[in-house]
């Protein structure tokens, strides 16, 4: 029987908590202790809408997976929906949503955009605060943030000259796979805050590249567009998509997932091995205090009342008995059933449940991609999550010239040893790059292919596919100009050569040097 909003109103409190989503009532109460950020901001929309609230941020089988069907109560009556539908559409716009109103007006056109961070700093003006706090974070003071792409600067190309480059092939293969540039687009959670189609704008975009055939993309396991790769949105038959995967603790759970995505035709499992927990990402968290203060300053605006300074308004805050704040920020409904306590023993669990290509994303050390390869493996990602988990965790870029100069064979192209059938072990990369020097210093050193994931985010934000489609023709100009000017025709050939192609050059340490020995010349 349909439910009236004065029967939902009246279960707002923590012992009895009801919801509504989509015209759609759910009762809450028993979930409130389980939610993994915290039951305060569930409670700010109890006994009422939180449709605004809940949709941008969580995958849509969530509320099947989390609440029994006892707590599905059913939908609102015929005028409690419209009700719903005119309070939404007259609702009062916030001082940011003014704000992001005024800056899509002003949107450049898009044939001006020439490079990625012209396409970034675009986004930055149109979004939202709190999902550009989300997408731009890093863990705690954002070093290793700012270090993903501040390391490529260390590295200087050795270019060779007098070599025949008219005609110039970017493309290659990815376990296996055909891709027209040494790229793939790394999975991003979340690309509907950014745009109302999320994820499906990028699958179509990669779907239509123009210069050899279509750009593999990552489908994440928390992605909030039911389409978003899902083997069926853009050109399905002809495009390859690979699956991040984040185990879920429940065996039965993490099996009918595999299950799933062998069933939607993806080609390759990505297993995130570095985010047991969320990592501290304060930026994301700090959003939400912005905004509340956004509002109040607006609302002061328009008091026209004295301004009241006095001792009143320096009295020390109580101590609260709960913790309000949400620590996990916008990522809190991606982490609720994760396993925390995967082993290398995961990688025998899932040969077993699934043939498809088994790739760790995540790998900080060499240790770690010596037993990944040991482990049988079809590849990695030397990712540190987009400097968005440890701080201080070591810039990828790094971590490959460590691997390429102290243990080359990991780079080899040859079969691993340990497992004699299986195809060549792969090392990918991804965080801070940003250009296609970036990706071509990368392939240099022995990756086989670099993934891009805020970028991509960014463009979509910024100009929806249209801007996802001038991201790939910006990367494919700047990877073939790349290419010409370094003397190699084919990615092969860069990868052959790579390691007479690319030195690493800190500037610091040299002038420090340079100064120490100045010193000591004085003395």
């Amino acid at each position: 029987m349909p439910l009236t909003l004065q029967q939902v109103s009246e279960n707002n409190t923590r012992g009895s908590c009801w919801v509504i989503i989509n015209n759609h009532v759910y009762d809450v109460t028993e979930f409130l202790g389980r939610h993994p950020g915290g039951s305060s901001i569930i409670l700010k929309y109890a006994g009422r809408d939180a449709t605004a609230a809940y949709e941008p941020i969580h995958p849509a089988d969530a509320l099947n997976k989390h609440l029994h069907p006892s707590c599905h109560l059913g939908p609102v009556d015929h005028a409690s929906a419209e009700q719903l539908d005119s309070e939404s559409r007259n609702r009062r716009k916030t001082q940011d949503e003014l704000r992001v109103e005024k800056a899509l007006k002003r949107r450049p056109p898009l044939e001006r955009m020439l490079s990625l961070k012209d396409l970034e700093n675009v986004a930055r003006q149109v979004l939202p605060l709190k999902t550009l706090s989300f997408y731009s974070s890093g863990a705690d003071d954002e070093v290793a943030l700012a270090q993903n792409a501040l390391a490529y600067s260390r590295f200087f190309f050795t270019p060779r000259v007098l070599r025949p480059v008219s005609l110039c092939d970017p493309s290659t293969k990815i376990l296996g796979f055909p891709s027209p540039l040494p790229i793939y687009v790394s999975a991003a959670a979340l690309a509907k805050l950014g745009h109302p189609l999320g994820e499906i704008n990028i699958t179509k975009a990669c779907g239509k590249f123009k210069h050899g055939g279509p750009i593999i993309q990552m489908v994440a396991t928390n992605r909030n567009s039911r389409g978003g790769g899902g083997g069926n949105a853009g050109n399905a038959a002809q495009q390859t998509l690979f699956f991040q995967l984040y185990k879920p603790a429940k065996v039965s759970d993490a099996r009918a997932l595999v299950e799933q995505v062998e069933v939607l035709g993806y080609k390759a499992i990505f297993l995130t091995v570095d985010a047991a927990v969320i990592g501290n990402r304060e930026r994301d968290v700090k959003s939400v205090f912005a905004l509340e203060d956004q509002e109040v300053e607006g609302e002061e605006d328009q008091d026209d009342g004295p301004d009241k300074v006095g001792e009143d308004y320096f009295v020390e805050s109580e101590v609260q008995e709960e913790d309000n704040v949400n620590y996990l920020g916008t990522s809190t409904a991606s982490v609720l059933n994760d396993d925390r306590d995967m082993t290398w023993d995961v990688v025998k669990w899932l040969r077993g449940v699934t043939k498809l290509p088994i790739v760790l994303k995540g790998i900080q050390s060499v240790e770690d991609a010596i037993l990944a390869k040991e482990a049988g493996v079809d590849g990695i990602v030397l990712s540190n999550h987009g400097g968005r988990q440890l701080e201080y965790s070591i810039p990828p870029i790094e971590l490959l010239y460590h691997i390429r100069t102290t243990h080359p064979s990991l780079l080899s192209p040859s079969p691993n040893p340990s497992h004699p059938t299986q195809r060549p072990f792969e090392i990918y990369i991804d965080g801070g790059l940003t250009r296609g020097t970036s990706i071509l210093k990368a392939i240099a050193l022995g990756a086989t292919a670099a993934g891009l994931g805020r970028p991509f985010l960014y463009a979509l934000s910024a100009y929806g596919e249209s801007g996802v489609t001038k991201l790939l023709e910006i990367l494919h100009r700047e990877i073939v100009t790349g290419m010409r000017l370094l003397g190699v025709s084919s990615i092969e050939e860069l990868r052959r050569m790579g390691p007479e192609l690319v030195k690493r050059v800190d500037w610091e340490s040299e002038t420090m040097r340079i100064r120490e020995r100045g010193e000591r010349a004085r003395l």
